[in-house]
């Protein structure tokens, strides 16, 4: 199927063409589109306890680093030009925000990580950079001048708060309107900068490194991992330095830690696990307590989603959900790997026990809201 906003390419032409190769211009991606919040509104999210937001200045030639939340009183004080404010994660916030990553789940859902929304008066920007991970820059208010190029060179500017490149030879460059969108594959360096006040909302995607998923499986596996007996050396030898290691310990303890062992369940198990634990600043307010039959005959009523901050996903028989594993019963799979995929169940007229058990239980943990 053709993608709109893909600029009629198919997901899979898109694949095999631009994810992860190169730069993909589309004008008019999203037509009529001009944003989801005002600058105003971006602020205020701001100064929320649990929102994540950045303030970036660059002031005398040197970049300044501030995190929220901010006090309102921040944002008066502010010069006219050359500054950026972003906030995360506002797909957590705002149900039009969410609506608009459902626009791009043609790729997998355990590779969204989710939507930025930055603000720049003329001038503004965070400098060149490089990201680790892919993303779509979708212009909303105003517009913003985007230079990119494919450089080897990635020194980052010493002692900067950011992750500045020292040198950057723009190699092509692009002028984004409202609606507009550009994809950037990994570690392609690029330079936004605003023309007149602007707002960019960018489409991030997961891309941890090596080293973390390497350290957090190991810490799933102290969890899930149980190896018998104690150690014993019925055929110590003596030695002649008391304090020396013996070749005959290493030897024996490299062979217990040969007995941890694992397998592509485990594998999967820990992914479902990992790629749904909230972050650690996310909150989940469950709502006011209701029976559950009265719950059923709701559910019976009105459609049921995710909670903005929930994360669901789904390997075989196993859901997971905000951390959470759980292998339901068959009769239960089907509609939960619906709500999974869409992020909302629509009333049915019977439910099954297990199922409308399973859905009280995360409703009355904030996980789904009506």
């Amino acid at each position: 199927m053709k993608l709109p906003h893909l600029g009629g390419l198919t997901a899979k032409q898109f694949f095999r063409d631009y994810w992860q190769k190169k730069p993909l211009l589309i004008r008019q991606a999203f037509p009529h589109f001009s944003g989801l919040l005002t600058p105003d509104e971006l602020a205020g999210l701001a100064c929320e306890e649990d929102a994540q937001s950045r303030l970036v200045i660059f002031k005398q030639g040197k970049w300044q680093l501030e995190s929220g939340p901010f006090d309102e009183t921040r944002f008066a004080k502010l010069p006219k030009k050359d500054w950026t404010l972003l906030v995360q994660e506002v797909n957590h916030f705002l149900p039009e925000a969410a609506a608009l990553l459902q626009q791009f789940n043609f790729v997998p859902t355990a590779r969204l990580d989710d939507l930025m929304v930055s603000f720049a008066p003329d001038g503004g920007g965070v400098g060149p950079h490089f990201d680790s991970y892919d993303v779509f820059l979708l212009q909303g208010m105003g517009k913003r001048l985007w230079r990119i190029s494919d450089q080897q060179q990635q020194q980052l500017v010493e002692g900067a708060p950011l992750r500045i490149l020292q040198h950057f030879e723009s190699q092509q460059e692009w002028l984004l309107e409202a609606g507009d969108m550009l994809y950037l594959p990994p570690r392609y360096a690029h330079w936004g900068i605003a023309v007149g006040d602007c707002m960019t909302y960018s489409i991030g995607f997961r891309a941890p490194s090596v080293q973390e998923l390497a350290t957090q499986f190991l810490m799933h596996l102290q969890d899930t991992v149980a190896l018998d007996g104690f150690y014993t050396d019925p055929d110590l030898l003596a030695q002649t330095h008391p304090a020396e290691i013996s070749e005959q310990m290493v030897s024996k303890i490299d062979d217990v830690l040969k007995n941890v062992v694992w397998n592509k369940r485990d594998v999967s198990h820990f992914l479902g696990i990992y790629l749904t634990e909230p972050k650690a600043h996310v909150i989940f307010t469950p709502p006011r307590k209701i029976s559950l039959e009265k719950f059923v005959a709701r559910l019976q009523k009105e459609p049921i989603k995710l909670a903005l901050q929930s994360l669901m996903l789904f390997e075989g028989d196993q859901v997971y959900i905000n951390g959470l594993a759980l292998q339901p019963k068959t009769d239960a799979l089907i509609d939960l790997q619906k709500l999974a995929d869409t992020r909302v169940l629509h009333p049915m007229e019977r439910y099954t026990e297990h199922l409308a058990e399973l859905l009280y239980d995360w409703y009355q943990a904030g996980f789904l809201q009506f």
